[in-house]
């Protein structure tokens, strides 16, 4: 803020009242003054919006706001014209100066629109002129990318990021992903996500409760999901015959968190409202306490008219559960090992009803609902709060819901060069991520008259992190009996064992989940020659008990893949006294037959709330995946 001193405007202005006759001249004086400078403002400003004007094609002209004419109209709602001005002042000025000089009277910098409307590749954060300008710049693009329905088109990726989904450089995928990891926090989120994305791209969706027989087609591009928690997408080539390969990249988007349970109300302890929730996987760990915590998920909402039950989502974005830490003073605090149940409660609110004396109808209308409802189950000011976000006005119509707590801080880049990128749930929606990027990629150069003669396919899955044991996750038969019905509905005979056999042994699977970046405080508990670096490339993961599935051969194909698409392959392996992780390649490898290779995007802080990767990382696993749909069918040939 601009302290007023003994010349400020401030003084001159409000001094008028008192001597019209001798200020009002040296304040019209100082008017003429600031108009000069709004004038060359506008000059400049007008400037640069034509220098962004070529970038911003495909905007519609009601949709296309200068940042000029932006920030003039965000003044004007903003910050209204008091009438302290007297009339011989503002008669003679315009609405765009009145508001220059009362910004300039409540000590707000005069020279706003003079920094940088856009950005290029030598922005840089500490640039002291463009901080001051930084914030009416971020609402701009906020605004804009709210008029494009949630495509993000900002000018800060516009000259990056084309409207078509080629591939583009690794420095446009950044954005876009943090901006990814933010919007969509649980798993239904993702899977939503992913839908639009693939029906914009084209894709059709199947249903598997459907015959396929007749719905699948040469050139065509198709998805199916599975409890709105897994998600299969593939493209058929246009020269593709029954018993081709499938090139298949598999993940999962699942993610440590913490779980509501079916009752989720609990007993108001010490004036705090608290949340009855069950660690998924991790969570829960030390990590979480002291956290943000938002909460979303689906809900089942039942038409009181139709009887028909839909799904929604729901999302409440801003910080409402908090799961506090014991101060040391207290002894151990938090170094021991602390209960998951009675300790990792969350308090989501403040109740103080039991220090008065509260009529016993109150707590009755309590319960939201009805006796009998499944809301009555919970807590009923979040109950209010998923109803109002849902616009339900009858509380009994939720039948039931899956919500789950997640970090709220968002996504973002960091580090002195932005070569960072902080976030949650990194693991594993990073890989999944790009490898539907990729496949949208590889499509947008590719058509039905392509001599291309595989299948490409992206998976998916939930549950990896408890063991993948549930139906949608990746030990279930969602991906086996999709590649089966495709071969099924191109196979002249019909289903046969044989054909799908010959299917599976043409085909390759990537197990795309994440690994371990070294980390500089512990090199000790790395081996040497397995320290995979961030901003570097996809890093190929070995284990000799089989946890993983790469072997001398997959691993020289992928090489080959990498060499024709210029990218560059780490490895890593655990030392033997340290425990590996899994993941979901041994256990679809295993169930098809199908050669496979785990290999995935570098990250430290795995199974943190909050985990780092390299900023460039997310575009080089959409380069390396894309690569490999492109060149599989060729460089598959060379191990034949």
């Amino acid at each position: 803020m601009v302290k007023n001193g003994p010349n400020s405007l401030r003084n001159s202005v409000s001094s008028i009242s008192l001597r019209p006759s001798v200020q009002e001249q040296a304040a019209r004086q100082r008017i003429a003054e600031l108009e000069e400078q709004v004038a060359a403002l506008q000059q400049q400003a007008q400037q640069r919006q034509a220098d962004i004007e070529p970038h911003c094609d495909g905007l519609s002209q009601d949709d296309w706001q200068s940042p000029l004419e932006y920030l003039e109209e965000e003044s004007r709602e903003q910050t209204p014209v008091p009438n302290s001005l007297p009339p011989s002042v503002s008669d003679n000025v315009s609405q765009t100066s009145r508001v220059r000089i009362l910004n300039s009277l409540r000590g707000e910098p005069l020279d706003t629109l003079s920094q940088p409307i856009y950005q290029d590749e030598d922005y840089g954060e500490g640039d002291e002129k463009f901080a001051e300008f930084k914030s009416l710049f971020q609402k701009y693009n906020d605004s804009m990318r709210e008029r494009q329905m949630g495509s993000k088109r900002s000018l800060i990726t516009k000259g990056l990021v084309r409207e078509d989904n080629a591939l583009k450089i690794p420095e446009a995928y950044t954005q876009p992903f943090c901006d990814f990891l933010t919007e969509n926090p649980t798993i239904w989120h993702t899977v939503a996500y992913f839908e639009k994305k693939l029906e914009k791209a084209g894709f059709v969706k199947l249903s598997e409760r459907k015959t396929w027989d007749k719905a699948l087609q040469r050139g065509g591009k198709y998805y199916v999901t599975r409890n709105g928690s897994g998600l299969i997408a593939f493209t058929v080539g246009g020269s593709y015959k029954s018993g081709n390969g499938v090139a298949m990249i598999a993940g999962h988007i699942d993610a440590l968190t913490a779980r509501l349970k079916p009752v989720s109300n609990k007993t108001t302890k010490a004036g705090y409202v608290q949340l009855g929730v069950a660690p998924y996987a991790g969570a829960l760990n030390t990590t979480w306490w002291d956290r943000d915590l938002g909460i979303g998920g689906r809900v089942l909402v039942k038409d009181s008219k139709t009887g028909k039950i839909t799904t929604r989502l729901v999302k409440l974005g801003w910080p409402i559960a908090k799961i506090p830490s014991l101060a040391p003073h207290f002894g151990v605090g938090m170094l021991g090992q602390n209960n998951a149940e009675t300790q990792a409660v969350p308090i989501i609110g403040l109740d103080s009803s039991d220090l008065y004396d509260t009529p016993e109808e109150e707590f009755k209308n309590m319960t939201l609902g009805g006796e009998g409802a499944f809301t009555a189950t919970q807590p009923p000011r979040l109950v209010r709060a998923i109803a109002g976000e849902l616009s339900i006005q009858d509380y009994s119509s939720i039948v039931n819901w899956e919500l789950e707590l997640y970090d709220t801080q968002p996504a973002q880049t960091g580090g002195l060069d932005k070569e960072f990128i902080f976030g949650g749930r990194i693991d594993d929606k990073i890989c999944s991520w790009a490898a539907m990027e990729a496949l949208l990629a590889t499509t947008s150069t590719a058509s039905s008259e392509d001599h291309d003669g595989i299948i490409k396919l992206v998976a998916v899955f939930d549950d990896e992190e408890i063991g993948s044991l549930l139906r949608q996750g990746a030990r279930g038969n969602f991906l086996p009996s999709t590649i089966e019905r495709i071969t099924e509905s191109f196979s002249s005979s019909g289903g046969a064992a044989n054909i799908l056999s010959q299917t599976y042994a043409n085909s390759f699977l990537v197990s795309a989940d994440v690994t371990h970046a070294v980390n500089p405080n512990f090199l000790g508990s790395y081996l040497e020659g397995h320290a995979p670096r961030l901003n570097v490339g996809l890093t190929v993961a070995a284990d000799s008990n089989g946890h993983m599935t790469t072997d001398s051969v997959s691993t020289a194909l992928l090489t080959q893949i990498a060499e024709k698409s210029n990218s560059k392959l780490q490895v890593f392996m655990i030392r033997n006294d340290s425990r590996s992780g899994g993941t979901v390649g041994p256990v679809l490898s295993s169930a098809m037959g199908v050669r496979a290779i785990d290999a995935g995007i570098p990250q430290l802080s795995m199974h943190s709330i909050r985990a780092t990767t390299g900023s460039l990382d997310p575009g080089l696993g959409v380069k390396i995946f894309k690569g490999f749909f492109d060149h599989f069918e060729s460089v598959d040939r060379e191990f034949e």
